[in-house]
């Protein structure tokens, strides 16, 4: 008993270190909208902003756009490699993760959200009310579709599934690129005409769809055997990191009705 006390006390005492340091550090990309961007006006940055402000900390973001080895090059990479004594990481906290991922210790969850199918209205498929009517088109209409299809995720996984790949218009899930990303490459190709539909998570495409409110009809896609359409979405710290982890946590439900008031704008 009294181990496990001075266990709690250690984990209790490291906890308040990180809450008492000097600032808040998110790793972010610096043009992704509608979560974060260079002049913080994303979702993520209002919540970052909140939590900085709840502990008393300076907010201080390490830019990077998404890309492999986003994790790699911010949440755990050091700002002085040839540092002996200190070895100050980067950034602390990336502000969005799916729940579980194996890639960071996650927080609990505090937004959930699925992949939709975004159609252009007004060019050959305003009939498709289900993703069921979409894969069930016979092969005179299937050699007509435009369908963007990413290098991954689950929407390509589903176009596999029900034959469509051969309908599928190739586009990459990270851009890399700080001055163009996902959305505008979506938005862009719409009205290019280049694409008459895709699958896109569903913060993003709320997105897109901001730009040109009436131009899309909009499905939501169930998850099903061997796709999983919906997440529940956290944090994510270091791996190993518990007590900035139990910080957030903390956080997370002391600010629930802040952050849901973010999320609702």
């Amino acid at each position: 008993m009294k181990i496990a006390s001075a266990m709690l006390g250690a984990v209790l005492s490291v906890s308040t270190l990180v809450a008492q340091a000097d600032k808040f550090k998110v790793c972010a990309d610096p043009l992704n909208p509608p979560y974060s961007n260079k002049e913080q006006t994303g979702f993520e940055n209002k919540i970052a902003a909140l939590f900085a402000n709840a502990l008393g900390q300076e907010l201080d973001y390490f830019w990077l756009p998404q890309r492999i080895g986003f994790l790699r090059n911010s949440l755990n990479a050091f700002v002085d490699e040839t540092a002996v004594e200190s070895k100050e990481f980067k950034c602390d906290v990336v502000m969005g993760m799916p729940e579980g991922s194996d890639m960071v210790l996650t927080t609990q969850p505090y937004y959930h959200s699925t992949y939709v199918l975004l159609i252009a209205k007004g060019r050959g498929w305003d009939s498709i009310q289900t993703p069921q009517q979409l894969a069930q088109l016979p092969p005179t209409q299937r050699t007509k579709l435009k369908i963007a299809m990413f290098d991954r995720g689950p929407g390509t996984d589903w176009l596999q599934k029900y034959d469509l790949l051969e309908q599928g218009i190739p586009e990459q899930s990270m851009t890399g690129d700080g001055q163009h990303n996902v959305a505008m490459q979506i938005d862009q190709d719409f009205k290019a005409k280049k694409i008459d539909m895709v699958m896109l998570w569903g913060v993003l495409a709320g997105h897109v769809i901001a730009q040109n409110p009436d131009a899309y009809h909009v499905i939501e896609m169930h998850s099903e055997a061997g796709i999983k359409f919906d997440y529940q979405m956290a944090m994510g710290v270091r791996r190993g990191d518990k007590a900035r982890q139990a910080m957030l946590n903390t956080l997370i439900a002391e600010k629930a009705t802040d952050i849901a008031a973010i999320l609702g704008q």
